[in-house]
């Protein structure tokens, strides 16, 4: 059996070529089909391609062609051999080709649309620039005419006439027809006309704020456009024309609250103004953005300008304010320091010529006191005495009080024993305690440093005054007087917030407390006590002899001494307690200090010792001049009484011991004097002994005498013991220990 090598086909010659046609026809259709549907897609995203309705026409075309071969599909037919072969030969390569410009389309669409694409971008941004370059150039002519505006309107600080350049300087600007400003009234209720720019309209038209329109207005701060028909807009009289668009904006009326002149003010908004523009009539012209931020723009700057000169105002306000309180002050001051020096001088002349009668009353007293009395007489010279003396303290009182209100009273720093003081005050009230049959009792503590750094005088003053108040307000019983080292823990005084002790080792605080059995003092009561001319209501009404004023001069030189004081009582009845802390030097070497007094012997024996010692006494007041000579005579003195100072000049000689000067108000005469006496006696030991008698208690007085070499200065009144006092020291140490 022989075998074929030849394949046979599964479908007969004719019906293949048919498959291979109906194969054909399926792929042209699903390219053609494909293809159109690239070119749409072309189409839709090339939109600078410009033929595209031949694009459309030539799809529409190969979808028609398309679907007459998908109607192949079911047309086929047989034909010749020969002819079935052509058609199969066609369609196969008419497939081939249309497969692969629809797979070509795929890769070469996107190319195609990146360079139109690309186009488009460029003329996209082409026009994009050309719109910015626009805005720049607006932005621009904007900001110029801002900063213009700008320049006009902060030219000045004047409110009226930054309101007034803006309406100008806008209307120039933007070609206004008329531009107008409306103010709130001091109400806020309504809208004022005040600025218009071509005057068309009388100023001061009002107009409600309540409106609807200037509500919408004054609620955001943009331009808003207006009917020109709307009250605000009613600027130009009525006329056949088309009113040209308006617009309106806020103006904020910035407005300063807390004030001060070193620190920025608060500026807050509270009230708008508002301002109203109006395009030329009958012109088809519009508003532009750019115009509108302009008007906004100007708006916020009128608003800066207002702010700057409602400070520059409010800073000239003040600073007119400030220069008047400066000028009253200044008056107030020199009118202050008038009436200071006018009650310095005043006091100092009634000091003066106060202590020349009580000088006579307690000289000629004390002589008298020294003569065969009776006793009713004595009682009376006593009482006389008695209130001298209380005249003369109330002057000193007066003088004191008044040189620690003004500061000029200054501390005599100096050493001096301390517990010297402390008895001799004892032994000055012991006397009147003794009268009384009240008993006092002086404590020191063990530690308490015998010497130390201070006024002496003035603390003498303060114990003096506690202790004699002590004494007068006790009727039975008595005082103690308590004086010790203050510890730190204890200086620190609730009552007393502004008294801060400082420690160092040169210096201590000294702590006295006087306690008495007397008919103490409300506690309501107490800080009155340190006043002037105040005296407690019950203790008043039992002794009319103080005058209110020991406590309050008390209060001022323990200030003074940096101290503090106060009194303790449980109130009427029981009694009651004086404490005072006042601050103390510790002296560098503690034999620097000085006997504040001399003990003198007994009278006769100072009799004996001025007897017959010369003196000379100038004084231009016969009364004075008589009474000193009279106290000098009654001490055994040979003196010699002159008025004027070229006679006691030529008077005093070699033999006279001593020239009594009384320095006056003027005082010149007297100093000369006292230069003319140290001249005429070269030698040392040949001038007398100068002392001034005054009733001035300027500190001044004193340093003049002592520049001028005199060797004491003795304040009146005098009285006898206070002259020998006086002649002993002279004898003794050759000057005045003290002054007396």
């Amino acid at each position: 059996m022989e075998y074929c090598n030849c394949f046979e086909s599964p479908w007969p010659a004719d019906e293949l070529l048919m498959k291979y046609q109906y194969i054909s026809d399926f792929f042209i259709a699903l390219a053609y089909f494909s293809i159109p549907l690239e070119i749409i897609y072309f189409v839709k995203k090339s939109a600078v391609f410009p033929y595209r309705w031949v694009l459309v026409q030539f799809g529409a075309f190969i979808v028609l062609c398309g679907a007459t071969h998908l109607i192949n599909l079911w047309t086929f037919t047989m034909h010749t051999r020969t002819v079935a072969v052509v058609m199969t030969t066609a369609k196969v390569l008419t497939a081939v080709v249309s497969c692969a410009t629809a797979l070509l389309l795929v890769h070469i669409i996107p190319d195609l649309l990146s360079v139109k694409t690309r186009e488009l971008f460029l003329k996209n941004k082409a026009a994009e620039l050309d719109r910015e370059m626009g805005l720049i150039r607006t932005q621009e002519e904007t900001g110029r005419h801002v900063r213009m505006l700008t320049h006009e309107i902060r030219s000045t600080l004047d409110r009226h006439t930054i309101l007034k350049t803006t309406l100008v300087e806008l209307g120039r600007t933007l070609g206004l027809e008329e531009c107008a400003l409306w103010m709130p009234t001091r109400t806020g209720l309504e809208l004022n006309l005040s600025y218009t720019l071509r005057h068309q309209n009388p100023v001061g038209l009002t107009v409600p704020i309540q409106l609807p329109v200037i509500n919408q207005v004054l609620n955001t701060s943009r331009a808003v456009k207006i009917s020109p028909s709307s009250p605000v807009a009613r600027l130009r009289p009525a006329g056949q024309y088309m009113p040209g668009e308006v617009v309106a904006v806020r103006v904020p009326l910035l407005h300063l609250s807390n004030f001060q002149i070193h620190d920025w003010p608060e500026l807050s908004t509270k009230r708008y103004a508002l301002m109203v523009l109006m395009l030329p009539s009958d012109s088809a012209r519009q508003w532009h953005v750019h115009e509108l931020e302009l008007v906004e723009v100007v708006a916020d700057q009128v608003a800066v300008a207002l702010s700057h000169a409602a400070i520059l105002e409010e800073s000239m306000r003040a600073r007119d304010l400030l220069m008047e309180q400066n000028v009253a002050l200044d008056l107030a001051r020199r009118e202050a320091e008038t009436a200071v020096r006018a009650r310095n001088d005043f006091l100092a002349v009634m000091n003066h010529e106060m202590r020349t009668p009580i000088h006579a009353i307690i000289a000629l007293s004390s002589l008298q006191q020294e003569t065969e009395l009776s006793p009713e007489q004595r009682l009376m010279v006593e009482t006389i005495l008695k209130s001298s003396n209380l005249l003369s303290t109330l002057i000193n009182d007066v003088l004191d009080l008044s040189r620690l209100e003004d500061g000029s009273l200054q501390l005599e720093m100096e050493t001096f024993n301390l517990r010297s003081v402390f008895k001799e005050v004892l032994n000055l009230i012991k006397p009147i305690a003794a009268v009384k049959k009240l008993y006092v009792m002086l404590n020191l503590s063990p530690d308490l440093i015998e010497h130390a750094v201070g006024d002496e005088k003035r603390l003498m003053h303060v114990l003096l005054n506690v202790v004699g108040n002590a004494i007068k307000f006790t009727k039975e019983g008595g005082i103690s007087v308590s004086a010790f080292i203050a510890k730190p823990d204890s200086l620190r005084d609730p009552r007393a917030p502004d008294f801060f002790p400082t420690h160092s080792d040169n210096h201590y605080y000294l702590r006295v407390e006087v306690k008495d059995t007397g008919s103490g003092v409300n506690p309501q009561e107490i800080p009155k006590l340190f006043m002037k001319f105040v005296q407690s209501q019950p203790l008043a009404a039992k002794n009319s002899s103080g005058s209110g004023l020991g406590l309050a001069i008390c209060k001022r030189f323990v200030n003074l001494m940096e101290g503090h004081i106060w009194i303790e009582s449980d109130g009427l009845g029981r009694g009651s307690t004086v404490i005072f802390i006042v601050k103390l030097g510790i002296p560098a070497r503690l034999n620097e200090s000085k006997l504040p007094f001399l003990h003198k012997g007994p009278g006769n024996q100072v009799k004996l010792i001025f007897s017959g010692l010369k003196v000379v006494v100038m004084d231009d007041n016969s009364v004075g001049r008589t009474v000193t000579k009279g106290l000098l005579v009654h001490l055994g003195c040979d003196v010699l009484a002159v008025s004027s100072g070229d006679e006691c000049v030529r008077a005093v000689s070699y033999e006279h011991k001593a020239v009594f000067l009384d320095v006056s108000m003027a005082a010149v005469d007297s100093f000369e004097v006292a230069v003319r006496i140290r001249e005429k006696f070269s030698k040392r030991s040949d001038r007398p002994f100068i002392v001034a008698l005054t009733g001035n208690t300027d500190r001044m007085i004193k340093e003049n005498c002592r520049k001028v070499g005199m060797n004491g200065v003795v304040l009146k009144p005098v009285s006898v013991d206070k002259m020998r006092s006086v002649l002993s020291d002279l004898l003794e140490h050759g000057y005045l220990v003290e002054s007396q």
